[in-house]
């Protein structure tokens, strides 16, 4: 087999773990497999006969094509943010395979990829490295261009903020069953599933930057809000998931990975009583997320 192919095949057998990688770190199906594009550049114009282990070879590369792409975006982070913020609720994702980005972001859970995206490029990459997929410290270590010490401590900084969001309340229970009923009646464009799960006196509010242009930015009455959700809700329903958001259960949605919109809700008599869309990046900011368990 000449050497071109073959080191084509090895690469291949690897693709699958890199994507992993890759997606974890930066949560973007396109970002992913642009850096796993890159790594394959990188193979091909290398030695390859000097390279001992090709997994660790190419994850370690993936890695730092990851964090360079991490610091980038997090240098431009407001510049990029404000125009999604401000689109409206039916933008569909311009990843290259929508179903496959959600068939991911499913895999991962989509409050961890809103957790993550809130680290430090080198603390995502140290847990992320660690916490996934096992990798050594001291290979997390050169990677970063820190002391093995200083990636534990990276990653142990890290794991603390995943795993510090506030306590569900006592009823997450009932709420999760609301709030899948809620997100299942717009899905299926059911009227009257959504009213049945909204209290009669709903009360809905919509911050600027969520609120689509000339729509109202308060409704009230689960009948006036109904038809509108489903309306403004059909295109992105499949990306929102379930999340707990300070405290309680309510959806976001966070296309390639990042959080555009939050549905926080207040929960009376079994229903949904207060609806709050937000989509303002220093509100969402202010919010604390955490992730519900199966």
């Amino acid at each position: 087999m000449p050497e071109n192919n073959y080191l084509a095949q090895q690469f291949e057998e690897n693709r699958g773990h890199l994507r992993g990688v890759a997606y974890r770190m930066l949560g973007s199906l396109n970002e992913a497999d642009d850096a796993v594009q890159e790594a394959w550049l990188r193979l091909s114009r290398s030695d390859a006969s000097t390279i001992e282990n090709l997994g660790g070879w190419l994850t370690t590369v993936v890695a730092h094509v990851c964090l360079d792409m991490l610091r980038s975006r997090t240098s431009r982070r407001e510049e990029e943010l404000e125009p999604e913020m401000s689109a409206p609720a039916t933008t569909v994702s311009k990843a290259k395979d929508p179903e496959q980005e959600t068939l991911l972001a499913d895999s991962v859970g989509l409050a961890l990829l809103v957790v993550l995206d809130r680290l430090a490029p080198a603390e995502r990459l140290a847990f992320v490295l660690h916490d996934m997929f096992a990798v050594p410290f001291d290979e997390i270590a050169l990677i970063l261009g820190h002391s093995p010490e200083s990636a534990r401590q990276l990653a142990s900084r890290a794991r603390r903020r995943v795993q510090g969001a506030p306590p569900p309340k006592s009823n997450v229970l009932e709420q999760r069953k609301i709030v899948d009923a809620f997100l299942a009646a717009v899905r299926g464009g059911d009227i009257e599933g959504l009213i049945a799960v909204l209290d009669p006196d709903v009360v809905v509010r919509v911050d600027a930057a969520a609120a689509h242009p000339g729509a109202a930015r308060e409704v009230r009455g689960a009948a006036a809000w109904a038809k509108s959700a489903i309306a403004f809700s059909r295109n992105v329903a499949g990306s929102f998931e379930a999340m707990l958001i300070d405290g309680d259960v309510g959806l976001g949605w966070a296309p390639s990975g990042h959080l555009a919109r939050v549905l926080r809700f207040s929960f009376a008599n079994g229903k949904i009583a207060t609806v709050d869309v937000i989509g303002d990046p220093a509100r969402l900011r202010d919010l604390e997320f955490g992730m519900l368990g199966e």
